[in-house]
């Protein structure tokens, strides 16, 4: 796995991850605000509760006084009967969770409606004794007024305060909320490039199977092809043994034409060692020179015939190793004949690679040779010929030491490799 695609999988573990918990802490906080909800319900409804029971404690106070009916006492009564159960159930709900303020205003809401009750219950006991007089002053003291009054503001701060927190508490579930869907969004658009990627690494790995039963066919055809040009090159090595043989039988019963025939064969046989250099390794399209050079010159070389070889290791396309190995035939056959080699003298091939032309320089050393003949026989015309094919030039140059051969040809498709020592 690719690093990138490792980072994208952290990238949406981690996202994924995170989402749970954004959604962990969105549950947590939604049912927060509805615990909070129904509490702050409850709460506000104990305390209309307790403005319920102390407005009818002052409605059943007014009625009695002003008709004396006891019936209308039937409001105070219940109020007298509500006030506390509110208030301790406001108590309950509220329990240690209650904000120091409401705690102080449940304190005084307490407070506040034992002080009402009692300044009714005063004022009722009054009329029960048939202090009608002083009932009615102890009323138009306005104390009963006054503690009616921060009552009533007492129970609505609470409220406002109940309000208050359950707003924040829905607040605080908008926050969390908000911060779950960009994280959907990210999360979402990385599972579409994960999905995107996904599609990718399938398609290659399907395009990297397809290539792979490409190449294995690929690889079968080019097995088949090299058991083809193997069994094509035994055969046309037995072609060449049995043209070769064909031309010295010629010759068995004509000694007169055996020196014809043995230059046949001898070129037949340069034809067969050229093949055998082109042909040796047939998974390679390219042949040494220095291969060429050695095979070439091994039939004759020996302690008397001296060869020096040296020059980089130079390749040549496969197509040009025939006609310069006929040219080099040339010259081995030659030196043995009328050069170097008759005399005991000393051949050295080397060969250099510059400005686009691979060079080859043949000198052959310790004889002395008439000069160039005068007319050009088969081999001069065989060698003009080969170097048309193989693209290049032959150039002899006769001195009184010996001979200097020059062969040259462009080095396209010929890549050099390190530098080789002499051989000698």
């Amino acid at each position: 796995m690719r690093w990138p695609n490792a980072v994208l999988l952290l990238l949406i573990g981690g996202a994924m991850l995170g989402l749970i918990y954004l959604v962990y802490q969105t549950v947590e906080a939604e049912r927060a605000e509805r615990d909070q909800s129904q509490l702050t319900s409850d709460i506000i409804e104990e305390l209309q509760r307790v403005h319920t029971a102390a407005l009818n404690g002052e409605t059943g106070q007014r009625g009695y006084l002003i008709t004396l009916d006891r019936r209308y006492l039937r409001p105070y009564q219940e109020g007298s009967e509500q006030i506390e159960p509110a208030l301790r159930r406001m108590r309950d709900l509220l329990g240690d969770n209650a904000t120091t303020r409401q705690q102080e205003l449940l304190d005084e809401i307490d407070a506040l409606s034992r002080a009402k009750f009692a300044e009714l219950e005063t004022s009722v006991l009054l009329l029960e004794d048939g202090r009608l007089l002083d009932a009615r002053r102890q009323i138009l003291t306005d104390e009963g007024q006054e503690t009616m009054e921060r009552l009533l503001r007492a129970l609505g701060e609470m409220e406002e305060i109940e309000r208050d927190i359950l707003a924040e508490q829905a607040r605080d579930t908008a926050r969390i909320e908000g911060r779950v869907f960009p994280l959907l969004a990210g999360l979402i658009f990385l599972l579409l490039l994960a999905i995107f990627l996904g599609s990718r690494l399938v398609s290659r790995a399907a395009r990297a199977e397809a290539e792979a039963a490409q190449a294995a066919a690929i690889g079968e055809a080019r097995d088949r092809a090299d058991l083809l040009a193997r069994e094509l090159n035994h055969r046309v090595k037995n072609l060449f043994a049995v043209v070769l043989a064909i031309v010295q039988m010629s010759a068995r019963d004509k000694p007169e034409a055996k020196p014809v025939t043995d230059a046949i064969a001898q070129r037949i046989r340069a034809l067969l060692t050229a093949h055998e250099v082109s042909q040796g390794e047939l998974d390679r399209e390219l042949a040494s020179l220095e291969a060429l050079v050695e095979t070439s010159l091994a039939p004759y070389r020996s302690s008397k015939h001296v060869a020096t070889i040296s020059g980089p290791e130079v390749l040549l396309p496969a197509k040009r190793i025939t006609p310069l190995g006929l040219v080099l035939h040339e010259l081995t056959t030659n030196a043995v004949k009328y050069g170097a080699w008759s005399a005991n003298g000393e051949i050295d091939v080397s060969w250099t690679r510059d400005d686009g032309l691979v060079t080859l320089v043949w000198k052959e050393t310790g004889v002395k040779l008439d000069g160039e003949p005068d007319r050009k026989g088969f081999g001069s015309l065989l060698m003009e010929s080969a170097a048309r094919q193989f693209g290049g030039s032959v150039k002899r140059e006769f001195s009184a030491d010996g001979l200097i051969v020059t062969i040259t040809a462009p080095d396209s498709d010929m890549p050099s490799l390190a530098t080789g020592e002499p051989r000698t």
